[in-house]
């Protein structure tokens, strides 16, 4: 998200001489994305960023595909996921390709003992339930239902839980994620007829600056390996940044809803959109006000993306038997729609309540193992009358 932001302590020049009031150096550090090309910070360290003291360790998380080609609609039981402490262990990859992956997570542990950094994959972290922290070394994003969190790649961060009974939905991205470009003027600004705007987008805050020396473990996934590194410092040594990459938080609550006479098709729900998928928001609206307008989406195939829904709260208008937690998959191929029933049941309704996340992928979706384990089974046939 292209906003410039600071926080902390900064020289007046980059790649100038900074110290402390004491006189020692502060080391520079660019954090930046495609290449030099892309959106960088830059941040200033106590401590050099770059000492490992020990390499402990890396096993594979790589996700067990059970259905590499699949054109099968299914229904994921998304609650069903076993529940694990660790937020890092407790995800479960159900969904895969090339460009990202979807995961499940419900962690119960209300902290962690280490530190982590995805350093292949930008992340959407969507909190269906609980409230808490995500810590990084940019500063603290409070979160709660409904929240978007998006996690640039190689964040150093952990996540921090009031309670124990939390659910997220997440998408790890191989491509950066971005606002949508048709809603954003040449310099970068949300457009007035964007669904929301840099009002609605929480930054950092809260720096945490600690001048410590020890043994500090970060977790780091690179290539489906969770590597384990001990650092000789706290990673969460910055005195100040300055730039326009870093973790932010988008409430799904501040999305306000396009409507029309007619109804209008799924690009005016999205949210955010990399060059391989996109992501929509489903949100209480008005429903078309034509005086005969069938506010259910009509049949449509879907023959160059494969669609995915994340079923978080509300009625959903067009399906029959769905609750929250509740995936469908709709893979390209095949045509899909309204469940019986659920057009007829839509003319001449005034409004809907449903909330729900869509991930559109532009390569098939692979069914992984763990998605095996809350598949319903019999989905596909639910269009039967």
């Amino acid at each position: 998200m292209p906003i410039y932001h600071t926080l902390g302590q900064i020289p007046h020049k980059r790649h100038t001489v900074f110290k402390s009031p004491e006189g020692k150096f502060y080391y520079e550090q660019l954090f930046g994305t495609v290449g030099f090309d892309g959106m960088s910070s830059l941040l200033y360290h106590v401590h050099r960023p770059t000492m490992v003291k020990e390499l402990a360790g890396a096993h594979d998380v790589t996700p067990k595909v059970a259905v590499a080609k699949n054109l099968k609609s299914m229904r994921l039981h998304g609650f069903q996921v076993t529940p694990e402490a660790d937020h890092l262990k407790a995800r479960k990859t159900v969904l895969v390709n090339s460009d990202c992956a979807i995961v499940l997570a419900a962690p119960t542990a209300r902290k962690v003992d280490y530190f982590y950094k995805n350093a292949d994959c930008d992340e959407m972290i969507f909190v269906h339930k609980g409230t808490g922290r995500l810590r990084s070394l940019l500063g603290t994003l409070e979160f709660k239902y409904g929240d978007y969190l998006l996690v640039p790649r190689g964040m150093i961060y952990t996540m921090e839980f009031d309670g124990d009974d939390n659910r997220l939905f997440i998408v790890e991205s191989h491509r950066p994620m971005y606002t949508p470009k048709r809603y954003r003027n040449w310099f970068g600004q949300l457009l007035e007829h964007s669904p929301f705007c840099e009002r609605d987008i929480r930054r950092p805050a809260d720096l945490e600056t600690h001048d410590a020396k020890g043994e500090f473990m970060i977790k780091v996934k690179k290539q489906d390996m969770l590597h384990d590194f001990i650092y000789a410092s706290h990673p969460f040594d910055v005195v100040g940044w300055d730039g326009y990459n870093y973790p932010y938080a988008f409430s799904i609550h501040d999305f306000e809803p396009i409507t029309g006479r007619v109804h209008l098709p799924p690009p005016i729900h999205q949210t955010f959109e990399t060059d391989a998928f996109v992501v929509c928001s489903f949100c209480p609206r008005l429903y078309d006000y034509h005086p005969q307008a069938i506010p259910a989406p009509y049949n449509h195939s879907n023959i160059d993306s494969d669609e995915v829904l994340y079923y978080v709260d509300g009625d959903f208008m067009s399906r029959n038997d769905i609750g929250p937690g509740h995936i469908s998959l709709h893979p390209a191929g095949i045509p899909h729609g309204p469940h019986p029933g659920a057009m007829e049941r839509s003319i001449g309704q005034k409004e809907t309540n449903e909330l729900a996340v869509m991930v559109d992928t532009f390569k098939p979706l692979m069914v992984t193992e763990e998605a095996l384990k809350i598949d319903d089974g019999k989905y596909y046939k639910s269009w039967l009358e």
